[in-house]
């Protein structure tokens, strides 16, 4: 049976804090956490009293407590990182999925942000080492991951999840409400699925940051109201698809349907010209015949702004094929680069007016083209959809 007794930090218990509950705790996902002061609690040489304790919660987790705001944070996908930078504890994290990749283009987005960076060079890729040994020896005050996947990993189970938030550090994330797909049976009964900017309000409760995230919050639902109250009316809207493109076939995603890794497409609306495909996984791939048959109006080239993939290339080799280059999307110069499905609140600002600009410029302004290995292009003041100023003010407390 699963005790659903807040858990206490492993920082806490060795401060001489209360007992540790359970790995796991199921159950509520709400309550308190969510009202926590953006001020760190205070803590004493001695020891921590329970006035200085605050508890946060996620499903599957459940409520987690703190005696301390966690300094170091074990992150793999870069959302988390990402939501760290915007909550001002960038410096806490101390892992990264493919940190030449991820970080780059983090800072891409970031350069257009005065005083915002983040520091990846150092950092371990957990997805080249994910072992117990590795958590033990990073030794993370949180781990900002979703237990219930970490537990499907290879060499891992729920016991081998539950060791390490015994002896290093609460788990805090949830991986599928990415697709909304069913986690593993063990955990489905705690499960939750949320949205992006719902699980960056529960990692600020994390680190006791809700007055920074409130702020970014607003400024996310201006622009997603201004992007509702200007979308053309739905027959006028665009084909578009989100794909990479691999050898010789399309890697493809769906742009409409629920989950936070469609944060920066479902909000634009576009019609899916793969919107009815069912794939067995969170994606699919077709073949060049399949798509010239959907011939979309626009294709959003998933990766396209990060290291891995080089936009002139990609578009050369659509235009060297026999059918890529008849494909409609070819023809108009509308194949444009696209960043991270694994995007934090930050990023996604920036993808969503990106993705605006690629489907309709005539309403939300002309996308000026990104050039491979550079930043985030730049974009005139009057055409930008969310004030860049007011976000980097918010980041960095001034």
């Amino acid at each position: 049976m699963v005790d659903r007794t807040p858990r206490t930090t492993r920082r806490a218990y060795l401060a001489g804090a209360g007992a540790v509950g359970s790995a796991l705790v199921a159950g509520c996902t709400g309550g308190s956490s969510d009202d926590a002061d953006e001020t760190s609690s205070s803590t004493t040489a001695g020891g921590t009293s329970a006035a200085d304790s605050y508890t946060a919660s996620i499903a599957p987790v459940g409520e987690v407590t703190f005696d301390e705001v966690p300094e170091s944070a074990f992150t793999m996908y870069p959302q988390y990182a990402d939501m760290l930078v915007a909550l001002g504890h960038g410096d806490a994290v101390n892992s990264l999925f493919v940190p030449e990749m991820s970080g780059t283009t983090m800072n891409y987005y970031y350069e257009h942000l005065d005083g915002v960076a983040f520091d990846w060079e150092g950092l371990p890729n957990p997805f080249d080492n994910f072992t117990k040994e590795f958590f033990y020896n990073l030794d993370s005050d949180v781990h900002l991951l979703g237990p219930a996947w970490a537990s499907t990993q290879k060499n891992w189970s729920r016991s081998d999840v539950d060791d390490v938030v015994e002896n290093v550090g609460p788990f805090f994330g949830n991986f599928y409400s990415g697709t909304r797909s069913a986690p593993p049976e063990a955990y489905a009964d705690a499960y939750e699925y949320y949205t992006l900017w719902e699980i960056f309000g529960r990692v600020a409760s994390v680190f006791r940051e809700r007055r920074r995230f409130e702020r970014l919050n607003a400024v996310h639902a201006d622009l997603i109201t201004h992007i509702e109250e200007n979308l053309p009316p739905r027959e006028e809207r665009p084909t578009a698809v989100r794909v990479t493109l691999g050898d010789g076939q399309f890697w493809t995603y769906h742009l409409n349907r629920p989950g936070f890794w469609l944060a920066d497409t479902r909000p634009l609306a576009a019609t899916d010209a793969f919107g009815d495909a069912e794939w067995d996984g969170l994606w699919g791939s077709v073949g060049y015949e399949t798509m010239a048959d959907a011939d979309p109006d626009v294709i959003l080239h998933l990766w396209g702004m990060t290291s891995r993939y080089d936009m002139a290339t990609v578009r050369e080799q659509l235009r060297d094929h026999p059918v890529g280059k008849e494909l409609s999307a070819v023809q108009n110069d509308r194949v444009y680069a696209q960043g991270m499905r694994y995007q934090g609140p930050l990023m996604n600002l920036f993808q969503i007016e990106m993705t605006a600009k690629q489907l309709y410029p005539d309403v939300f302004g002309e996308w000026p083209g990104y050039t491979d290995g550079e930043p985030y292009p730049a974009i005139p003041e009057g055409e930008r959809l969310f004030d860049r100023q007011r976000v980097a003010d918010i980041v960095t407390g001034n």
